[in-house]
């Protein structure tokens, strides 16, 4: 007869019948009533990390990948605590992360300091900014709809990562619970208010010429067709966030790209009577730095309460991107093809594109173009905070498939982690791009990476340093200080991981880059150069 079951065995039935089927995470002492669980829940893989908040970013990525809540499964304290940095991004950048943390046992729970080992005196308080909400577990009966609830807290827009801590105790007692087949995952829609949106198609269709911001909110909502349908009803030409690239197809005549720090477009989008906001709070990326001024009417739908008008004044609709959008596809009046309308956005288009012809950027823009002729079509992307992907965050074509980065937070060390958690929702080969510095932040991924012979092609652009913080001081200061970095061989350690490893040159990239995509699991490519920037608009001048 085998052992009873226990409260480590109600948390993962109680994900498998919630819909997951990866989980990502790292296995700890207080936790091992969890994991040992793990082996008897045939239905959910679990994917090792070496690092806590590597296995947060992966956790990040699937989420982005799939839309659905993926599950972190982590040990008490410090196992916990390294997940915060990243988790910062899953809030900021609206991941539906659930985070299952053990907790010492009960007794210690309220800031009795007995001394057990990782003991804190409240760990859920150390979460308190980088969660929606936070849950604690006293007694097996619990677990259930504790998942449940956070789960359906982590789903419901605007989703974010959820903590839910269950003492060591609680996950190793025996229960009586049955097995757990009936809970809801479904969260409750949040549909904007009918009159809001009434105005909202009002003051659209008093609009000489309306134009559209779309962010990563759109993306998220899966609004991309209702997006297209107003924006061709309006003629309305639309601009996306660095997070909302693939919310509006790049190559449409209305479309104006993402050259959101370049004047040409905030200057255009400034000049609109009638400005929509989807699924952006504004903030210094989509405002070229706090230097938009619109000046016309703006109306703002947002799923995040408090990033209504949080920087300008607008007619603040709380809803659902796709849901909002598809309202008022509906209710604006349909307008003829409008000549006028694609002009204009040509013009801008053209305007961007001359300011960079006149900047000695030729060997930037052709590893960008190398990169993404190298990419198949519809295959995701994932970056670091480096040079190259503050040049994608404008330049991108995303061609159907999603690009993400850390720019929600701003942390390195993302690209790497989140691709590998993008992977193993097994859809094909997806990119990680980083730089040397960021690079080192994830090395020990490589590991997993090739321990769950996941389908990752990783670009390190090495150039010797910290490459836009010497950028940034150098026009700051004239120089830099303590950017610069030893770093690895990375060929010959990714070759020591058993992962195999290319070195390439800008006039090979693209060639090197698409074979190690067409070939199975993972694989390093490794591309020494230093990039510059474009110059920013923002500062004047």
């Amino acid at each position: 007869m085998g052992a009873p079951r226990n409260g480590g065995d109600l948390v993962t039935e109680t994900l498998t019948a919630l819909g997951a089927r990866v989980a990502f995470g790292i296995p700890g002492q207080h936790a091992l009533g969890l994991f040992d669980a793990l082996r008897r829940a045939p239905r959910l893989r679990f994917v090792s990390s070496r690092v806590e908040n590597n296995a947060a970013f992966a956790a990040d990525g699937h989420a982005r990948l799939t839309g659905e809540v993926t599950p972190l499964l982590v040990s008490t304290g410090p196992g916990a605590l390294l997940t915060l940095a990243s988790l910062q991004e899953s809030r900021a950048s609206s991941a539906p992360v659930l985070v299952v943390s053990s907790q010492i046992p009960r007794a210690g729970l309220g800031g009795g300091r007995h001394g057990y080992l990782h003991e804190l005196p409240e760990q859920s308080a150390s979460f308190a900014n980088v969660t929606k909400s936070a849950f604690t577990v006293r007694h097996a009966s619990q677990i259930p709809s504790a998942l449940a609830e956070a789960w359906r807290v982590a789903a419901s827009a605007p989703a974010g990562p959820v903590l839910v801590e269950i003492p060591q105790d609680v996950l190793l007692e025996p229960t009586g619970v049955p097995p757990v087949r009936d809970v809801d995952p479904a969260p409750a829609p949040l549909a904007p208010r009918a009159e809001v949106v009434a105005e909202a198609a009002r003051l659209l269709d008093g609009a000489r010429r309306p134009v559209v911001l779309a962010g990563g909110g759109v993306s998220r909502a899966g609004g991309r067709d209702a997006l297209v349908a107003l924006a061709e009803a309006l003629q309305a030409p639309v601009a996306t966030t660095f997070g909302g690239k693939d919310a509006f197809p790049w190559e449409h005549p209305l479309s104006l790209q993402s050259w959101i720090e370049d004047r040409h477009t905030t200057d255009y989008m400034e000049a609109a009577d009638v400005l929509l906001v989807v699924g952006s709070g504004l903030g210094e990326l989509s405002s070229n730095y706090h230097t938009f001024a619109p000046r016309g009417r703006v109306v703002q739908v947002e799923a995040d309460l408090g990033k209504l008008e949080s920087n300008h004044p607008a007619l603040g609709v709380h809803g659902d991107a796709a849901l909002t959008l598809a309202g008022l596809a509906e209710a604006v009046a349909r307008r003829p093809a409008d000549p006028a309308a694609t002009a204009e956005v040509a013009a801008v288009k053209a305007a961007v594109a001359a300011r960079l012809d006149a900047q000695d950027l030729g060997a930037e823009r052709a590893v960008l173009a190398a990169v993404r002729e190298a990419l198949p079509d519809g295959a995701p992307s994932f970056w670091d905070m480096t040079m190259l992907a503050y040049w994608a965050w404008s330049a991108w074509d995303p061609r159907g498939g999603q690009a993400h980065s850390a720019q929600g937070s701003g942390g390195l060390g993302y690209g790497l982690p989140a691709a590998l958690g993008a992977a193993a929702a097994g859809r094909g080969p997806v990119l990680a791009v980083s730089g040397d510095g960021g690079a080192m932040y994830s090395i020990a991924e490589l590991a997993t990476a090739r321990q769950h012979d996941l389908d990752v092609t990783w670009l390190v652009v090495d150039d010797g340093g910290y490459g836009i913080l010497r950028e940034y001081m150098e026009s700051s200061f004239g120089e830099a200080t303590h950017t610069e970095l030893a770093r690895p061989d990375f060929v010959a350690l990714a070759e020591a991981f058993g992962v195999p490893a290319t070195a390439t040159s800008p006039d090979r990239l693209r060639e090197d880059l698409a074979a190690a995509l067409s070939r199975p699991g993972p694989h390093v490519v490794v591309l020494p150069m230093v990039l510059g920037l474009f110059a920013p608009t923002h500062l004047g001048g």
